[in-house]
């Protein structure tokens, strides 16, 4: 009966709260490139709000200047270096087979 109830118990643990990735004297700005670029993934992608523990309005900040930013061609729209990587050995593999 004891490891039943002990099954049940909440774990006592203490969480440390994560600190805001967002300082209250951080600007969020298209301009503020080092801001920006955390919020983005490696495929180009703006990440969500849940993963980057972002309040709403902080996120559509960061949307908005993240979106400024690629049309002022500061930021590209998709990182394609992978598949492009990928598609030249690829092409060199074809030519090596034509020989």
């Amino acid at each position: 009966m004891e490891k039943s109830k002990r099954l049940f118990l909440k774990s006592k643990r203490s969480f440390r709260r994560r600190l805001p990735p967002i300082q209250s004297g951080d600007r969020i700005d298209y301009r503020n490139m080092s801001l920006i670029s955390r919020f983005i993934s490696e495929q180009g992608k703006i990440l969500s709000r849940r993963i980057n523990r972002l309040t709403l309005k902080q996120q559509r900040l960061i949307t908005v200047a993240i979106k400024q930013a690629r049309i002022l061609s500061l930021l590209p729209f998709l990182n394609n270096e992978k598949q492009f990587e990928r598609s030249e050995s690829t092409a060199s593999g074809f030519r090596t087979r034509n020989k």
